[in-house]
């Protein structure tokens, strides 16, 4: 079986291959720190399997599975995060990836592959769990046509819940003056006025 990985941390990256190759079925044939790198070594070695993680500096895991998908539809690729937001999975099963674990689970990523080479989709324990309630959730407001990112819509749901700029900076580990920024750009791509009317926008689209 045929690996790339591709992890923003070096370190992980070599000790997910250190891992993989102690099983004689799997050989990691390349590796990277980007998504970009995913979606080129991808192109280029066209492995079996796609490891890779979700949040990478430049591109995302799911921006590069997007785009992979989007060229072949039947890549295998293995979300692999220390993330388990609601987010992350419902736009995996959007896309149609084979898997998404947790790297808390060291011991589940080599079973994984294996099951994923076999045609099987796999989800940690702990996403298992939540999708069933994913499937059944509403639709909610989409701010990718406002260009907001998904730091912006925290800050948004922290206005839309009375937290002051200081509490806002508290709760995401943000400077105060950032959060300012952050406002004032988030204001003028929704062409609102001011923070009041933020946080009736935001109560307006949950």
């Amino acid at each position: 079986m045929k690996v790339v990985v591709c992890d923003d941390d070096q370190l992980v990256a070599l000790s997910l291959k250190t891992i993989l190759e102690a099983d004689p079925e799997i050989t990691v044939v390349g590796s990277g720190n980007d998504g970009s790198d995913a979606i080129s070594l991808y192109q280029t070695l066209k492995p079996d399997i796609l490891l890779m993680d979700i949040q990478m500096k430049t591109t995302s895991g799911l921006e590069a599975a997007e785009a992979i998908l989007a060229e072949e539809p039947d890549a295998k690729i293995l979300l692999l995060t220390t993330f388990s937001d609601d987010e992350y999975i419902v736009k995996a099963l959007e896309l149609g990836v084979k898997g998404y674990i947790l790297k808390q689970d060291f011991n589940g990523i080599v079973p994984a592959l294996k099951a994923v080479n076999l045609g099987q989709s796999v989800f940690g324990g702990e996403i298992v769990s939540k999708i069933p309630v994913l499937k059944t959730k509403k639709d909610t407001f989409d701010y990718s046509v406002y260009d907001i990112s998904e730091k912006e819509i925290e800050v948004i749901e922290q206005v839309g819940n009375g937290k002051s700029n200081r509490e806002i900076a508290e709760t995401l580990f943000l400077s105060e003056g950032t959060v300012r920024n952050y406002i004032s750009t988030i204001l003028e791509k929704l062409s609102l006025r001011d923070r009041t009317q933020l946080a009736v926008f935001y109560l307006n689209h949950k």
